[in-house]
């Protein structure tokens, strides 16, 4: 694959799971590609050390998204590093899932701080560095933003507003040749679907059965289409959303 050959890609999120697959993706397609991460160094230095033995290029930058100074110093040792980014991938994100009663103003600014408040930053960030061809922006969301999953209340809220991101962004800056764009994974298997128990469990079996293609997808499924969309074969798409979930809604 070249379709992303001679493009700078900034992957938030990368040092594991959906993020480290989309990393990948994009490198195999041609991408020079940034593996951001908040604070897990080895991980994100695994995955960089996998993109170059393969022969691509990666370097791995720490940086909260969270936080104006981490994004900016983000997108500069990016630049300095490979040059000025064409494709932006929100991918950073955290989640709890919680009954109502368990819901706190912590829990609630940790996620939204995260995972609406980290697009926005990093998107604004990179209005400075896309070049006079515009960019591509990515933003990962999650079938639970449109579906009625108990215990998910904040996260679920989180992830609709990440929808409506792309939805307003790919108005305001399509003038300015900027794409944006949203994934929704469905159930997917990462090592954070393991670190939860998810896997092998009674609710792994309900969310596989409530697929219609009958598995859990896989990170290189979601970076597939994230290639897709940071490429020129989605040139005529902004403020989508694209479920990949294997047709779980």
């Amino acid at each position: 694959m070249s379709e992303l050959k001679g493009k700078v890609a900034i992957v938030t999120g990368a040092s594991k799971g959906i993020g480290a697959g989309i990393a990948k993706g994009m490198a195999e397609a041609g991408a020079a590609v940034v593996v951001n991460y908040a604070s897990s160094k080895e991980g994100a230095d695994r995955v960089v050390s996998e993109i170059t033995g393969k022969g691509g290029k990666a370097v791995a930058i720490q940086g909260d998204v969270s936080k104006v100074a981490d994004v900016k110093r983000l997108f500069a040792e990016a630049k300095r590093a490979f040059g000025a980014p064409d494709v932006l991938v929100n991918n950073a994100g955290i989640f709890a899932f919680d009954p109502l009663e368990a819901v706190t103003e912590d829990e609630f600014h940790r996620e939204f701080n995260t995972n609406v408040l980290g697009p926005i930053l990093t998107i604004q960030e990179a209005l400075k560095h896309f070049g006079p061809e515009g960019g591509s922006v990515i933003n990962i969301s999650s079938v639970v933003s449109t579906a009625a999953v108990p215990n998910s209340v904040v996260y679920s809220a989180t992830k609709g507003a990440v929808d409506s991101i792309a939805r307003v962004l790919g108005t305001e800056l399509a003038a300015r040749k900027i794409r944006v764009n949203t994934i929704a994974p469905g159930g997917v298997e990462t090592e954070g679907s393991h670190s939860l128990g998810m896997i092998g469990s009674d609710f792994e079996k309900q969310i596989v059965a409530d697929t219609p293609m009958g598995r859990l997808g896989q990170p290189e499924d979601i970076a597939r289409v994230a290639v897709f969309l940071a490429s020129d074969n989605a040139r005529w798409l902004t403020g989508e959303r694209i479920a990949a979930s294997g047709g779980l809604r």
